[in-house]
């Protein structure tokens, strides 16, 4: 399998592509050609377990690179815990928050350890892992990479702009992390990772990237959407008439969706659930793609005006919208309504959501799908205790996440403040030791 620049350069392996990051000129890697799943998967689904739809994923991806055997090793170390589709109401509900950080971005994070772990022990190398974070990225990222062997993380965030839990969870890291507070907003720490990894200076550093720009990350969050089908099939849900609604910031989630659609999985449409950061949503709705500086939500994981995933988006569709809306639908969701979600869904159904689960929920409750017999599969991208300052400003509802940070706090906090400021960056990175 060849993954060929978003831009120019020539295409390069899988194996290629994970260590690099970005290509060489600085654009995404994207699949030569999309693999179809094994025929006969779609029929055995119901009877396989979560570690054999996670090798029958990656499968296809990796045949040519890794043997059956590598392929289960790299599974068995990343898929550690379930993600449960739970009923609430008429809806389904994806929870991905039962890894070590609550929160959606383990399943990847812990995906793209074990592969780049495999990667460098075979090539008896050391990487270097940059990660812009809005507040989830980082903590998964951290926590996976904590002691894989060849790999040091830097980590960077906005200051001021994460949950108590998740600045917890990013100043309290293995010794293999390295962890920056940023004085400006999401886009510039996503802004100094890109500028870093066209950098042939930090050459000797091997710079690679860990948000999902990384084509390692990317792929595995196939898994879950193929796993949520295989739930609802054993809990009866056999016609597979169903819309995936999705909360939507860098475009990750919704890219590896749409690629995991792609492969066959038998979905009828996607929702993409945007806060005040719609780029999306307006390109969508307009066919003019228009980013603009980031604001300030309660879903801080979402708040990205620049989504870095949209050129996979694009070329998903032949950069038609077009095509692209015949098969995603979008919307805005305020911050009032978020507030008005939590409230209602939990008065209602005795269910927590948080903050970017909210604005799914709400887009589902607002836009009607293409086909009126599909059942909406909330994606649940976070726990509410990562959120429970926010959900209290909100709604007034008391979240007890205090046991969460009183154990993180038995871990010593290491972090270094760091100016929106490439040469300081640089400079960082060049004196690590």
């Amino acid at each position: 399998m060849m993954f060929r620049p978003l831009g120019e350069g020539e295409p390069a392996t899988f194996g290629d592509a994970l260590q690099q990051g970005l290509a060489p000129d600085g654009s995404l890697y994207f699949p030569e050609t999309i693999p179809k799943f094994r025929e006969g998967f779609l029929d055995d689904l119901e009877v396989l377990d979560r570690q054999e739809v996670g090798i029958e994923v990656l499968s296809p991806w990796l045949w040519d690179e890794l043997t059956g055997e590598e392929i289960r090793g790299i599974v068995d170390t990343a898929s550690t815990f379930e993600t449960p589709v739970v009923s609430v109401g008429d809806k389904k509900v994806l929870e991905l928050f039962h890894g070590p950080t609550q929160a959606f971005k383990d399943v990847a994070a812990r995906y793209l350890a074990s592969l780049m772990g495999h990667y460098n022990q075979v090539d008896e190398r050391e990487s270097t892992v940059l990660v812009a974070t809005s507040g989830d990225t980082g903590g998964a990222i951290a926590h996976g990479f904590g002691g894989v062997d060849g790999t040091r993380v830097v980590v960077l965030y906005p200051k001021g702009k994460v949950s108590a839990m998740q600045q917890e969870q990013l100043r309290r890291t293995a010794p293999n992390v390295r962890t920056l507070e940023v004085d400006g907003v999401f886009d510039d720490c996503q802004d100094l990772v890109k500028q870093a990894m066209g950098d042939e200076a930090l050459t000797e550093i091997n710079p690679t990237s860990a948000n999902s720009i990384s084509i390692g990350r990317l792929i595995p969050q196939i898994t879950y959407y193929a796993d949520a089908i295989r739930q609802l099939r054993t809990q009866g849900n056999e016609d597979d008439s169903h819309r995936f609604v999705v909360p939507t910031g860098n475009l990750g989630n919704l890219t590896a969706g749409l690629l995991g659609f792609r492969m066959g999985l038998p979905v009828d449409e996607f929702l993409a659930a945007n806060n005040a950061n719609n780029a999306v949503d307006r390109y969508l709705r307009t066919g003019r793609y228009s980013p603009l500086p980031t604001v300030e939500t309660p879903s801080n994981a979402m708040d990205v005006g620049k989504p870095n995933n949209f050129p996979r988006f694009l070329e998903l569709f032949g950069g038609s919208v077009v095509r692209a809306r015949n098969l995603v639908k979008s919307t805005l969701v305020t911050k009032a309504q978020t507030a008005g979600t939590i409230i209602s869904v939990f008065e209602e159904q005795g269910y927590l959501l948080d903050p970017h689960t909210a604005v799914a929920w709400h887009a589902s409750e607002e836009i009607t799908p293409f086909n009126v017999d599909s059942r909406d599969v909330i994606v649940s991208t976070a726990s509410p205790a990562k959120f429970a300052e926010e959900i209290e400003r909100l709604t007034g509802i008391e979240v007890d996440n205090t046991a969460e940070i009183a154990k993180l706090r038995e871990n010593p906090e290491e972090y270094d403040e760091l100016p929106n400021d490439y040469g300081a960056f640089k400079g960082y990175l060049l004196g690590m030791k």
